[in-house]
């Protein structure tokens, strides 16, 4: 069972190696998607704007002044997060079918993907990252329990000697 904490974690806290950061994708307005979305067709997709471009590679401009060096970076398939994964140049981007979107999936959907997602949070090497998730609102919320501005997210640090997970806010202002 997580524990979570309202207060925000500081950016150098993320260098830790038992940190796994869960983004959401930077600034693409509007809500879901377009009918007829194809995940390997960008065109059919919402899409970052110029701002969420820029966001992308202010968050990347700050983990790396901060030190922060993820040794893994994770994305959904979905355009967006992996533009915002790649904009923040921080390393090769893998894509994690556990971190799309199930914006319209049904409820029994949502909490299979979510407890899946959680178990491959829980089975990561807490001595191997810090780790880095780039995903959607929707699972943050389903995966923590808290809402993600554009470009924000939480910070999950892998448990330790039977101690239970934490989380911990990251607002998009405190990370660009």
């Amino acid at each position: 069972m997580a524990q979570s904490e309202p207060m925000p974690m500081s950016l150098e806290a993320l260098r830790r190696p038992n940190v796994v950061v869960v983004l959401r994708h930077a600034s693409a307005p509007g809500v879901g998607d377009p009918k007829g979305l194809r995940l390997g067709d960008c065109s059919t997709q919402r899409n970052l704007d110029e701002r969420g471009r820029r966001q992308a590679a202010k968050l990347g401009e700050g983990f790396r002044a901060a030190g922060v060096r993820p040794t893994h970076i994770y994305s959904s398939a979905w355009c967006r997060c992996q533009d915002t994964a790649r904009l923040m140049n921080l390393g090769p981007v893998q894509v994690q079918p556990l971190l799309n979107s199930f914006f319209e999936a049904d409820p029994a959907a949502r909490t299979a993907q979510t407890e899946k997602l959680s178990r491959l949070i829980d089975g990561l090497d807490p001595r191997g990252g810090p780790y880095l998730m780039v995903t959607h609102q929707v699972v943050i919320s389903a995966l923590t329990g808290h809402g993600a501005d554009s470009g924000g997210g939480v910070a999950i640090e892998l448990p330790s000697a039977g101690n239970p997970r934490r989380t911990r806010i990251l607002p998009a202002t405190g990370l660009e």
